[in-house]
């Protein structure tokens, strides 16, 4: 476990090499091995709505989060850079994150180019069938934000002010309700970035991502305990 907590601080990662009589290169393949085997126990998307249900959660919640990135050359239709977060302004890719109510991370997803929609990428990742069938059988909507504003019928999202109009009482009503519970599952997105240096910015591949922020679940499970 030692080991695999040096990409929580890089900084650490020369000094443990010294410590234990390896070199750097080395410290770093130990490194990457153990994160692989990691994100190999991270659960997949139906075995984390699984341990939900059987949990009794009354709801999900799912959020985006985009992980900084250098820059990576990879165009996408009309030449547009895939990577680039027209919302952040800068690199990264995307990662979808669905929480219990109490905002602790039950899944991530693999990485999205930073440049797609959270509606996009929940719909590449099946989120949307699979959370909508789990509403249908189960009674468990998903709680989202504006980002994913009609993507499914069991997501739950405030209301968005109309065009030249006000919504009424009982809609700003249920928007803080709805912006207040859902507002716990910043905490998911926050346990992965504070916790983990790695996920504050990734200067490898983007793909890594997938890898580095599975690993990431597995060992707040570990350490913690899982919520489910």
């Amino acid at each position: 476990v030692l080991v695999l907590r040096w990409f929580v601080d890089d900084t650490r990662l020369a000094q443990l090499a010294r410590d234990n009589g390896i070199s750097v290169p080395t410290a770093y393949r130990y490194l990457h091995e153990g994160l692989t085997v990691l994100a190999d126990h991270a659960p997949d998307l139906s075995t984390a709505l699984e341990r939900a249900a059987a949990a009794g959660y009354t709801h999900l919640n799912l959020d985006g989060t985009v992980i900084r990135t250098d820059r990576v050359a990879a165009a996408g239709p009309n030449k547009a850079d895939l990577w680039w977060s027209g919302k952040h302004k800068h690199h990264g890719g995307n990662v979808q994150v669905i929480a219990a109510p109490d905002g602790w991370p039950l899944w991530v997803s693999p990485v999205r180019p930073g440049r797609e929609h959270d509606t996009t990428c929940a719909r590449a990742h099946g989120l949307i069938d699979a959370l909508n069938r789990l509403a249908a059988t189960l009674g468990i909507p998903t709680l989202t934000d504006l980002g994913y504003e009609n993507a499914a019928d069991s997501f739950r999202h405030p209301i968005k002010k109309p065009k030249g109009g006000e919504l009424t009482e009982e809609q700003r009503t249920f928007n803080a309700v709805i912006r207040g519970i859902h507002g716990v599952a910043e905490r998911a997105n926050a346990l992965l970035k504070v916790t983990f240096k790695a996920l504050r910015r990734v200067s490898l591949d983007p793909a890594a991502i997938t890898r580095i922020a599975r690993a990431a679940l597995v060992l707040l499970q570990l350490e913690h305990g899982p919520t489910t």
